[in-house]
């Protein structure tokens, strides 16, 4: 089976549960693969429709899959992403002594994939994004670039190489104007133009907010059309910095999941690197997470060596230290730390998770919440 047929597949799951809100955005990213002009119009034209027949549920299912056989049996060119199209060795930045420096940082970024990028404030995730976006220059190391093609000159790398910073530049005129702006600058054709960026406008939810102009827009709304003036380029790597930021909880996971299926496209995958404070988030959608501490690396692939060493649980709960003591007194407990406001009980590597879950009910003990970090990232802020 294709990726592009696998696509398809989880479109129609999606739309078989009713899961219309997941399944319409997973179904325009099948139609902008395809790269078909009337399959584009077929999707602005249905995405149009649903906006003014929200409650008319059966029907738009079935308009949906109406679109979905057509886009099914369009061949669909796909895109190789085996090789790095980012590769920094011992990449050293320093500000002078005894000042803060980071690195070194070694890495291999893909298309296709998605890269958190976690840390404390001042532990410098700016800094690095900045020096992948060749933004700022560093001291020591090697950055080399695979694109699809050598850039013609800095105009072509800032196309194929972007930086979106946490608080964007305003803009003037509607955001439609905007993003047909952006591909007139590309020498796309007025006609093509209008539908790749009424296409662009639906996928990123768009739609009613379309002839807004900047000031109009929510936080939310703006950095959603920075992405998609910057998808409208078409990059090989898209460096984000705090895309999360002012958004809800909600918002942040709609955002986080349209990167991961836009960064993963059949057509015209993308590598996507993107910082935030929100760790949990950001590892559910991530193939790897970079943690930064005082400008030194290490990323999740490290808990693969240590994941045995020890059973690391994190447990907010208003009962105190001496009854999770008790709870614990049969269980191989190295050490119970407060961090936080929360307790980290480290355990032997022999120690169930689902039996220490078993204890803590039986002795009715009042969680918050739970959760097991031994291969996570959250690791390394507690430690």
């Amino acid at each position: 089976m294709t990726k592009h047929q696998h696509r398809v597949n989880e479109v129609y799951h999606f739309f078989d549960n009713k899961d219309t809100v997941l399944g319409f955005r997973k179904l325009l990213d099948c139609a902008i693969d395809t790269q078909n002009m009337e399959i584009y119009k077929e999707a602005i034209n249905l995405t149009d429709w649903k906006e003014t027949n929200s409650h008319a549920i059966s029907e738009f299912i079935e308009k949906s899959k109406i679109l979905l056989e057509k886009i099914e049996k369009i061949q669909v060119q796909e895109h190789s992403a085996e090789k790095p199209v980012l590769c920094a060795k011992n990449i050293l930045k320093s500000y002078g002594s005894n000042r803060f420096s980071l690195g070194p940082v070694s890495m291999e970024i893909n298309k296709g994939q998605v890269y958190g990028l976690v840390g404390e404030n001042g532990n410098g995730k700016t800094t690095l994004l900045r020096i992948l976006a060749k933004e700022i220059s560093f001291n020591e190391g090697e950055l080399n670039y695979s694109f699809n093609s050598e850039p013609k000159n800095e105009y072509d790398l800032c196309t194929k190489l972007v930086y979106i910073p946490q608080r964007t530049e305003k803009w003037y005129g509607s955001l439609k104007d905007n993003l047909k702006f952006v591909l007139s600058n590309y020498n796309v054709k007025p006609e093509e133009n209008e539908i790749r960026t009424l296409m662009m406008i639906a996928r990123l939810g768009l739609w009613n907010y379309k002839h807004l102009k900047w000031n109009e827009l929510s936080s939310g709304y703006k950095m959603r059309f920075e992405l998609a003036r910057t998808l409208l380029r078409k990059p090989e790597i898209l460096l984000l910095d705090e895309p999360l930021a002012n958004l809800d909880v909600l918002a942040q996971q709609v955002i986080l999941e349209d990167l991961k299926s836009i960064a993963n496209s059949v057509n015209h995958p993308i590598a996507l690197i993107l910082s935030s404070q929100q760790l949990y988030e950001v590892e559910k959608v991530s193939d790897k997470v970079i943690f930064l501490k005082n400008g030194q690396y290490k990323d999740n692939s490290e808990l693969k060596d240590t994941e045995n060493a020890s059973l690391i649980i994190e447990i907010d709960t208003t009962n105190s230290r001496e009854h999770l003591l008790e709870v614990f007194k049969d269980f191989a407990l190295e050490k119970l730390n407060f961090n936080g406001g929360v307790y980290v009980a480290y355990f032997s590597a022999e120690t169930e998770f689902h039996n220490v879950i078993t204890a803590l009910g039986q002795a009715k003990t009042d969680l918050v919440y739970i959760r097991n970090i031994s291969s996570s990232t959250r690791r390394f802020f507690v430690n």
